[in-house]
């Protein structure tokens, strides 16, 4: 590796260090400040609500990761472009190609890097922070377990939900158990599907089961619509319902299929696959990016300047990537397109900058 390498490598990765150090303090401060009545009204102590943020810190350091690398590469050759290092390269017949080469090389690190991090950390550190917010800051009464099936608990009632589409607001195979005060199973409903409209859950092919007091008898009612209050909203299930950032993507894709061979929509989970692999390379795209940036000429306005404009791409590429994910999510776009869109277009971007520069 050449000195020019190194010292690009070391740099890169310095500023790296500091700004996902930076940026994840700050986001950690306000998180806290947020949340802390919230531990303190359910009597929490401190501790429980320490390990809580401690576990949220792999998926901060996931998310802004990419932003970090950019502003990174921004912030080397700005000063670079400051202390006349990038003048005396040129004037040493080193190419704009010469340089791109060790950050394509550290691009390719930190997105290996944040896959397997991803992969191995974060579904592990997320999934107990959510427990600890789950289950003893809001005390939801719930089960989730690794398949498809909910189980919702409340005074005397215990329901069960195969599997839940927050896109469609439809649940699928829903079993109510209501009890009397013994526990004696008093009435049952099976459902084969429901639809959350206007405020209301709406059941179809229901089977009700209600206990006769005096004969000690069930009575089976058949109806193939019908409007059931439920003390359930999709906000809630979208709490409960195991999230895709818990689960790695060998899991993730073993979900897909066991939702697809029980005959549901598993669109959403289709597209959040992609993205466990599409996501990680934004780092590589940051880093073409950022030095496309640089050497076009935007740092000569000045280190500020260049940041600004560095932060307003990595705005612009998250409102496009989220656009293109939730076409996805709505089947408007094959959930490959969906995910690979964004870096695609920005790849293509940092590019054009870096010949224009040539």
């Amino acid at each position: 590796m050449s000195i020019i390498s190194k010292y690009l490598a070391a740099e890169i990765s310095k500023y790296v260090s500091i700004m996902l150090t930076m940026v994840t303090g700050i986001y950690v401060a306000i998180d806290f400040f947020e949340k802390i009545d919230n531990f303190m009204e359910a009597g929490l102590p401190f501790s429980k609500a320490f390990a809580f943020f401690v576990f949220k810190i792999p998926f901060i350091i996931a998310q802004i990761l990419p932003v970090c690398v950019l502003l990174s590469v921004l912030v080397v050759f700005g000063l670079m472009t400051r202390n006349n290092e990038m003048l005396a390269l040129k004037s040493s017949g080193v190419s704009i190609w010469q340089l791109l080469k060790p950050v394509i090389i550290i691009g390719f690190m930190f997105s290996g890097f944040l896959f397997l991090f991803s992969e191995a950390i974060v579904p592990i550190t997320v999934q107990k922070a959510n427990k600890i917010w789950l289950n003893q800051v809001k005390e939801e009464a719930a089960v989730i377990t690794r398949e498809k099936n909910i189980w919702l608990k409340d005074t005397r009632l215990i329901t069960h939900i195969k599997y839940y589409n927050k896109t469609e607001k439809a649940i699928f195979g829903i079993t109510l158990n209501y009890f009397d005060k013994n526990f004696r199973l008093i009435r049952r409903i099976d459902a084969r599907k429901g639809f959350f409209r206007q405020g209301r859950w709406f059941l179809y092919e229901l089977i009700e089961q209600s206990l006769d007091k005096k004969s000690g008898e069930y009575t089976v009612v058949f109806h193939e619509k019908r409007s059931e209050s439920l003390n359930l909203s999709p906000e809630n299930l979208e709490i409960v319902v195991k999230k895709s950032e818990e689960m790695g993507f060998k899991e993730l894709l073993e979900y897909v299929r066991e939702v697809e061979a029980e005959g549901y929509d598993a669109t959403i989970y289709k597209v959040d696959v992609y993205a466990k692999i599409a996501f990680p390379f934004v780092c590589l795209i940051m880093c073409i990016t950022g030095t496309g940036i640089a050497v076009k000429g935007k740092m000569k306005e000045g280190l500020a300047v260049g940041i600004a404009y560095g932060i307003g791409i990595a705005f612009f590429y998250w409102v496009f990537y989220s656009f293109c994910v939730s076409l996805g999510y709505g089947e408007m776009l094959p959930p490959w397109i969906a995910v690979w869109t964004a870096n695609f277009v920005f790849l293509c971007f940092g590019i054009v900058n870096i010949l224009n520069a040539e």
